[in-house]
């Protein structure tokens, strides 16, 4: 929401930012970044852009980045739609983010070794906020349940109710889904 460094990282002194990142994929590993990190619909349009802009000038902070997804986003069609406008902006920036942190291998380093730090009968609960996550916890836990690392898993996912939702709207996106260790 506020001009500064397009950095990303949890951690400023490990890895790379999310500037740099940028200056080095091509168009198409950027594009399958806003697409695979974060379901963007408008991911090759985007990444496209970017790179487009890259050409001119470095983009080194996250008004630049905001202004080149705004343009590519202006578009006949797209008008009248800023809240799908706002949510593509807003992927792009949560795709950046898990590529930057290697969000989804580490989740996946944790659900490989949970099992582990698990009594028979211990119980875990994940809470994910974005469908990536959701579906890489939902298919562990499955393959998890098939290898007998559990007895039981949710079988559906717990959403948040309206009232919870209405008291909390960042709550909105999140899934819950358990596992009792076997």
């Amino acid at each position: 929401k506020l001009d500064g460094p397009l950095d990303l990282r949890m951690n400023p002194n490990k890895g790379r930012s999310a500037a740099c990142l940028i200056e080095t994929l091509d168009e198409a590993g950027l594009a399958r970044i806003l697409a695979g990190n974060a379901d963007e619909p408008h991911a090759a349009l985007l990444a496209k852009a970017i790179i487009a802009a890259r050409a001119k000038t470095s983009i080194q902070t996250t008004k630049a980045l905001t202004q080149i997804l705004e343009r590519a986003l202006s578009t006949p069609s797209m008008r009248g739609k800023e809240d799908e406008i706002e949510g593509s902006i807003r992927r792009a920036y949560q795709a950046l983010r898990v590529a930057v942190n290697e969000e989804f291998s580490n989740l996946e380093r944790f659900l490989t070794i949970l099992p582990s730090c698990l009594k028979p009968g211990g119980r875990v609960v994940i809470l994910s906020f974005h469908s990536g996550e959701d579906r890489r916890v939902k298919k562990f836990f499955q393959a998890g349940l098939r290898e007998g690392h559990y007895s039981r898993i949710a079988e559906a996912v717990v959403r948040p109710s309206a009232e919870e939702v209405r008291s909390n709207p960042r709550c909105s996106s999140a899934k819950l889904r358990w596992a009792v260790a076997g």
